[in-house]
């Protein structure tokens, strides 16, 4: 028995957009008062039914979901948060301490996966030590990162709520783009998509020598990612279409180093596009910034630098452990 589960934190997910939908329907203010509670309903029920629910059923909200962004039933109310001088002042108090909550987080999910994992009393574990565990580090590690926030600015418990259900208003849409793509990436691996770009490589690339092979899975990997938006997509396609193939089965290369790297490869894509609209084009709109591309742009000789070195990385260690 495993105390804390991943679907633990998805009934948490699921509350909160509950909350989140339950207060734009009371808000009679709300521009797209009723689509956007409707939105945000639908995917709360994913979140705390969508183990029990047949998939059909799961893919018709998504459709309904997908059919109220694209007809612009969304929006959000334009709420006023803290005053300039309020959070200058907050800011002053805190100091570098309101960086804290966010260590935390990464701080939880490398304890949470190197140790909490191992604690168990008997037959009940605190976390699943066998699926997920890196992931449900990273869901402890926000709630804690939560509670030790409220904690430090002395808010009341309702604040996250209210400030998380704005931020994730101003997302928008683009808030699962994500989780749409990364299960478009697996319907990819299922049609068939994968032999089809080993064919492609096989043909236009010399895929005979070690060294092409891992500057064309990490450029492919950088590349899917740029149309996918999500390197979460492209890691199936790319790696049963090149990587298997190519880097494991005829040179021999370490599966377990190929797909770590590839998918830091694919991140650098993921720096790249405006497909990645929560990480690169949202951030823009937050910022308030005239030009929408200027994240992306900024990104650019990292993104480029990153994918590199990943290459020169691959191939001196795939082979070679």
């Amino acid at each position: 028995m495993k105390l804390l589960s991943l679907e633990v934190f998805y009934v948490i997910a699921g509350v909160f957009l509950l909350l989140v939908a339950a207060g734009i329907a009371a808000d009679r203010a709300h521009p797209k008062r009723w689509g956007s509670a409707l939105f945000w309903g639908l995917l709360a029920v994913t979140f705390l039914t969508g183990k029990s629910l047949p998939p059909v059923v799961v893919g018709y909200l998504m459709l309904v979901m997908v059919a109220l962004a694209a007809t612009k039933q969304m929006g959000f109310a334009d709420k006023a948060g803290a005053s300039p001088a309020e959070r200058t002042a907050s800011a002053d108090r805190l100091g570098n301490w309101i960086f804290l909550p966010a260590l935390l987080i990464p701080g939880t999910a490398v304890v949470g996966t190197l140790l909490l994992s191992k604690l168990h009393w008997g037959d009940w574990w605190l976390l699943d030590s066998t699926n997920n565990v890196t992931v449900t580090s990273v869901c402890l590690g926000a709630v804690v990162a939560v509670g030790m926030a409220l904690r430090l600015t002395g808010a009341r418990s309702i604040v996250p709520v209210g400030e998380g259900g704005r931020l994730v208003e101003t997302i928008g849409w683009a808030l699962i783009l994500p989780q749409m793509l990364a299960a478009l990436g697996g319907i990819f691996a299922k049609a068939g998509v994968g032999p089809v770009v080993a064919d492609l490589a096989a043909h236009a690339l010399p895929t005979q020598f070690p060294f092409v092979a891992v500057v064309a899975y990490c450029l492919g990997m950088a590349l899917f990612t740029i149309c996918m938006g999500n390197a979460f997509a492209a890691f199936p396609v790319i790696t049963l279409g090149i990587g298997l193939p190519f880097i494991v089965q005829q040179h021999h290369g370490n599966p377990a180093i190929m797909a770590a790297i590839g998918m830091l490869s694919g991140y650098c894509g993921t720096l790249l596009t405006p497909m990645a609209a929560n990480f690169n084009l949202v951030p823009a709109m937050l910022l308030e910034l005239r030009d929408k591309n200027a994240v992306i742009k900024a990104q650019v000789p990292l993104a480029l630098s990153i994918l590199a070195a990943n290459i020169g990385l691959m191939y001196f260690c795939v082979y070679r452990f």
